[in-house]
């Protein structure tokens, strides 16, 4: 189907303003997605309703532990992404076109279809998941619309790459993202991910402006981005810029795909980075990828006790009531509590 957000240049060539990339693409050509094509002049999306990959998952996997808790996730995605990072968690369907000489995979599925297979598997949300949604972004938002006229919640597991056009043209269906901040130095965007990170901070800011609900997640890599200060900065921006009641995941790499000549993360350095996020204000900082360090549970920040004790991605307890602490009546801050 023709794409949404594209401008015709001269010669047949186009412009899509999809993604910060803003590719000019020559008639025959892809973008830098490789799941967008210039055919004669007219940009054609070519994974709309070719979904890879369906699950149901519970919404902590995404990771949003402040948007209803313990509650299950319809997941969905097509091949494909915008990013090339060598660290990739999903090669194998997020960079498919690209290493397989344009080779796009999936199984036809329809807005109509997710949104009924949604309510058959009593899920109360949708994500747009496991490779990038913004590259699919025409699927996405077809079925945002039909979801959010039933009451199904919307989310995002993102880049946060997206224009502001997008995300103009999504936020009345869209209520939730988790969003990879992958580090906070441009040269690790460019080496690693081939992006930028001004346009990721831009993103979180527009996103937190539309009241698009939003956690934060950062793979930690040693020795790429998680010297001290840049963590603090980091922690920084998202306490001053985001807010200190936006949660923020700090997750455990291990070595995949093009990035095997790291360790994985020591837990000392995942639990000195969550110390740096508290001291940076933050309220709600978490550990992932290490199941039982407790670095999953939700600690009400004002009198430090448990309200969501979690083992891993289960919910084995949630003691918030009405948005509040049951211990001390503080506010904990999400949406669904």
């Amino acid at each position: 189907m023709e794409a949404y957000l594209y401008e015709p240049l001269e010669n047949q060539q186009v412009k899509c303003n999809l993604c910060n990339h803003r590719c000019v693409i020559k008639d025959g050509r892809r973008g830098l997605c490789n799941v967008r094509e210039n055919q004669e002049g007219t940009l054609k999306t070519l994974v709309y309703g070719r979904l890879i990959s369906q699950a149901v998952d519970p919404i902590e996997k995404k990771p949003l532990y402040h948007f209803y808790p313990g509650s299950l996730s319809y997941s969905v995605a097509t091949v494909g992404c915008n990013f090339r990072c060598r660290f990739c968690q999903n090669a194998d369907i997020a960079q498919m076109p690209t290493e397989q000489k344009g080779l796009i995979m999936g199984n036809y599925c329809t807005p109509e279809e997710v949104v009924n297979q949604t309510v058959q598997a009593g899920c109360q949300s949708i994500s747009y998941t496991y490779t990038e949604p913004t590259v699919y972004f025409e699927f996405a938002f077809e079925t945002a619309k039909l979801a959010s006229a039933k009451g199904i919640q919307n989310i995002f597991v993102t880049n946060g790459y997206m224009t502001a056009e997008a995300l103009h043209m999504i936020n009345p269906y869209l209520d939730a993202a988790n969003v990879d901040l992958k580090a906070f130095t441009e040269d690790f965007y460019k080496t690693y991910c081939g992006a930028r990170l001004k346009h990721v901070k831009e993103s979180l800011i527009l996103m937190k402006s539309l009241g698009i609900f939003v956690e934060v997640t950062t793979l930690l890599i040693p020795g790429l981005n998680d010297d001290k200060k840049e963590l603090e900065d980091l922690a920084a921006f998202v306490a001053d810029d985001l807010g200190s009641e936006t949660p923020w995941h700090i997750s455990r790499f291990h070595p995949t795909y093009k990035l095997t000549d790291r360790p994985s993360t020591p837990v000392a350095t995942l639990i000195a980075a969550r110390e740096i996020g508290i001291k940076a204000g933050l309220k709600y900082v978490y550990l992932g990828n290490v199941p039982g360090e407790g670095g999953e549970k939700t600690f009400c920040y004002q009198c430090g006790k448990i309200l969501i004790d979690r083992w891993g991605f289960h919910v084995k307890e949630n003691l918030i009531k009405d948005g509040l602490c049951t211990h001390c009546g503080a506010q904990i801050h999400g949406v669904g509590l």
